[in-house]
């Protein structure tokens, strides 16, 4: 499995055995050696989603910054400011109005302060994204699925475990892997 200090990878199934784990260079090698029928199924370590990869293309990869320089537009591009739309009620306009700094100061600084706020709360519902991502591209067919479903929702990582014990090795292990970060937030269970 990745860990914090590792690029984040990718993890490619054929069925419901782990068949390549890696950097995405070394998974796409690693399935081009393979060309499976039915084709392997690849999430992305970080998100648990299924990534689409182009087995036969030899364009590089898309950089990690988004690669080329998108077309200049409104904002502070070089600060990496991007412009949007924001629809808010009048009086949100009004008190947006009145605070120091005008309506994009304060709406970052609340978007700051919420970001540090609910972190963990945010990793923690990732991570429970994630793992339910993955489990119903894979396991979906397997026992168990609603049930271990039913617990990773409610924050019981025991019973949620309990409902894994059952299933294929390396679905369980990368399920409990997304999921990890599933119970950060998750409060003390009285016994």
């Amino acid at each position: 499995m990745t860990d914090a200090t590792s690029p984040p990878g990718l993890t490619a199934f054929l069925g419901c055995t782990r068949i390549a784990q890696g950097p995405r260079e070394r998974v796409l090698a690693d399935l081009r050696r393979r060309n499976d029928n039915p084709p392997a199924l690849v999430f992305d370590d970080a998100s648990g989603e299924r990534v689409e990869l182009d087995l036969w293309s030899t364009a590089p990869a898309p950089a990690a910054d988004g690669g080329a320089r998108p077309a200049r537009g409104v904002g502070r591009p070089r600060l990496g400011v991007v412009a949007r739309e924001v629809t808010l009620l009048p009086r949100h306009w009004d008190w947006l109005s009145r605070q120091p700094g005008g309506a994009s100061v304060a709406l970052r600084r609340l978007v700051e302060d919420a970001r540090r706020v609910y972190a963990d709360r945010d990793a923690a519902r990732a991570a429970r994204e994630a793992a339910y991502g993955f489990m119903s591209s894979v396991a979906s067919a397997l026992p168990g699925f609603e049930e271990a479903s039913r617990a990773l929702f409610a924050g019981d990582p025991e019973r949620f475990a309990a409902h894994l014990s059952g299933w294929p090795a390396d679905v369980a292990d990368y399920a409990r892997h997304l999921a990890r970060g599933a119970w950060a937030a998750v409060p003390e269970r009285a016994s």
